[in-house]
């Protein structure tokens, strides 16, 4: 009979002892991942989390008010709830149960979603990657595009796509003086240039994304201001990332996926989601297009790639989840699933014409669940923290969606109605008295 000794032999001891050496503690001999060293400090909702739990230790008795993070708050359309609960219920039967599902999604589900979102845009069913969610596909639609490429963003926008590309290796260094990465080329997207990039001035880069309606802005780029980005794109040999995530919300002629723009297919991946549309923040579905006729330099097919990715990375989306998605694009459903967004968009509506009542410059909000407001030579952290102090909201800094934002706060219309009412109370009680 063999013994096995658990007991580090004195060799072993004296190298752990020299790996602690003088600092006190035991660590690996792995070293960090240095595109992790390159992230800026915090990750931007996490610190504004950090900050509300602060601002609850101080005023306990407070009733703050959240219009930071873009989290929905209506419950989810009885359709859409009931699928998924006779979904779920019938995992308990042996008829009803199911296990693995196709990486891709449901087949009945991705045909929706061409049919029922991209109904006369030619996309295909099979051009189409259910996930759980935008942000996830994000990452992975990096990992396809690998470290080595260029890239460009609008200024401001989501933070995702920079923190992306820094852990993936395409940023380069921080320059701490300007808050900007030295490889990545920033889209400035400001009142000047009617929230849409000078392209004139833009160098070549291998991608760009680009959000519309943009989070924090709100603007929805016009058909013509898309034509120029897809006609970019096509002479640089670029391709475009979209994120199309808040499309729903689009209320004027603007388009609500690139696809509606000639040539786009050969340029374009789209992202969305169910998230801000249906509620699925938490329940996590989404999904990513990537055209066929899209190809690499080499003439291969970006999609088999693709989905090479999805089926090395992702087991497939939510059973449940995919079924209350299904739920969602039934005539029923999606005629509730609106009904959604008109609410957050009443609630806009309502954020707009506070601030504007005030004498302030707002922006977004018609085409998008977000009010970017305009603070003259304040800085966005200092605005933050004083409405927080003085109202008890939480709004966000535009500095947290790149240097282009400093001077704005974006607020949030996700919220319930008595407490978007109750929150411009308080916004024109304490902005008449400083005005």
């Amino acid at each position: 009979m063999f013994s096995l000794c658990l007991q580090p032999s004195a060799s072993l001891k004296v190298q752990r002892e020299e790996i602690i050496g003088s600092r006190g503690y035991y660590s690996t001999r792995v070293a960090r991942n240095p595109n992790l060293e390159k992230l800026q400090t915090n990750y931007l909702f996490p610190e504004i989390l950090e900050r509300e739990l602060k601002h609850a230790e101080k005023y306990p008795n407070a009733k703050v008010i959240s219009l930071g993070i873009g989290d929905t708050t209506q419950p989810l359309p009885q359709p859409v709830a009931l699928s998924m609960s006779n979904y779920a219920r019938a995992l308990s039967t042996p008829q009803g149960y199911t296990g693995y599902g196709l990486e891709q999604g449901n087949k009945e589900l991705r045909r929706a979603i061409a049919e029922t979102i991209y109904k006369d845009l030619l996309v295909e069913e099979t051009e189409i990657f259910v996930s759980d969610g935008a942000q996830c596909d994000l990452s992975r639609v990096q990992l396809l595009l690998g470290s080595n490429v260029s890239i460009a963003v609008q200024d401001p926008s989501f933070p995702g796509y920079i923190d992306s590309s820094v852990i993936m290796g395409q940023s380069g260094d921080l320059k701490n003086d300007s808050g900007r990465y030295g490889n990545i080329k920033y889209m400035k997207c400001n009142l000047e240039n009617d929230f849409f990039p000078d392209l004139s001035k833009i160098e070549r880069t291998d991608v760009i994304f680009f959000c519309s309606p943009n989070n924090p802005t709100g603007h929805a780029a016009s058909r013509q201001q898309l034509q120029q980005l897809v006609e970019f794109a096509q002479v640089n040999g670029s391709i475009i990332v979209y994120d199309a995530a808040y499309s729903a919300y689009i209320s004027d002629s603007s388009p609500k996926s690139i696809y509606e723009i000639p040539g786009s297919r050969k340029v374009a991946i789209e992202i969305s989601s169910f998230s801000k549309t249906a509620g699925f923040t938490g329940v996590r579905l989404g999904w990513t297009v990537v055209p066929k006729e899209l190809l690499y330099l080499n003439g291969f097919p970006v999609i088999h790639d693709f989905n090479r990715i999805i089926c090395t990375s992702f087991n497939g989306a939510s059973n449940i989840a995919q079924a209350g998605g299904l739920a969602c694009l039934s005539p029923e459903g999606f005629k509730e699933v609106m009904f959604k967004v008109d609410y957050y968009k009443e609630n806009a509506r309502i954020l707009v014409q506070t601030f504007t009542s005030l004498g302030f410059r707002v922006y977004g909000g018609s085409n998008a669940p977000y009010v970017w407001v305009h603070f003259p030579g304040s800085k966005s952290w200092n605005v933050f923290n004083w409405i927080l102090d003085k109202t008890h909201i939480i709004t966000v800094p535009g500095i947290g969606f790149g240097p282009a934002g400093e001077g704005y706060i974006r607020v949030s219309a996700f919220g319930h109605r008595e407490s978007i009412l109750e929150a411009s109370k308080r916004l024109i009680t304490l902005l008449c008295h400083t005005n």
